[in-house]
């Protein structure tokens, strides 16, 4: 069984609470790069890529160009079928690029058939629920094409909570298989202006 990501989130009272989570699978893929523009942002080139949008991808092996290799994962900003845009990397005073490299990063897990739960309580062991979502009640939204999954909470609903700090878990659900996929504390940032 898998073990769920920790993850603690802050809900501004009276706002709307959006947060998009991404599931990431421990199969490696690499993308040969054709290209890296010395512009800002940077662009990069690998034909057929395959990666989403927002997703975490690193560049490693890239020759001439070495400022653009990447220790950690950069988040691609935008993308094409052929080339990805890191709106955080400004590549104009890099040396050009010459040839080789590949982009790196972690294949999406295909989230059709997927539904999510999740509830948030005060302390693990209440009986009453703060609040609930799910893909039923249209809280959480799960898209295969860009491999997100959506937790969504009202301006309206969050104005009403009053917890100081609570706890959750989203799970996610295909068939019979259930997944924890995330757990971990939110806390209330009271609101000022109201």
């Amino acid at each position: 069984m898998a073990s769920p990501t920790k993850i603690n989130f802050k809900i501004y009272q009276g706002s709307t609470f959006q947060e998009t989570l991404r599931w990431e699978s421990a199969t490696k893929v690499y993308a040969p790069i054709t290209n890296i523009s010395k512009t800002a942002p940077m662009v990069v080139t690998a034909a057929s890529h395959g990666v989403p949008s927002g997703w975490r991808v690193k560049v490693t092996g890239a020759l001439g160009m070495k400022e653009a290799n990447m220790a950690d994962p950069a988040i691609a900003t935008s993308v094409t079928d052929n080339t990805l845009t890191f709106n955080s990397i400004n590549a104009i005073n890099y040396t050009t690029y010459t040839g080789g490299g590949v982009l790196e990063y972690n294949q999406p897990v295909d989230l059709a058939g997927f539904t999510a739960r999740m509830q948030i309580r005060a302390k693990l062991e209440d009986t009453a629920v703060i609040k609930e979502l799910t893909t039923e009640n249209g809280l959480i939204a799960i898209n295969n094409t860009t491999k997100t999954i959506t937790l969504n909470i009202s301006a309206t609903d969050t104005a009403a909570f009053s917890f100081q700090t609570a706890v959750y878990s989203l799970e996610l659900v295909n068939g019979a298989v259930v997944t924890p996929f995330a757990n971990g504390t939110m806390t209330l940032v009271r609101e000022v202006t109201r």
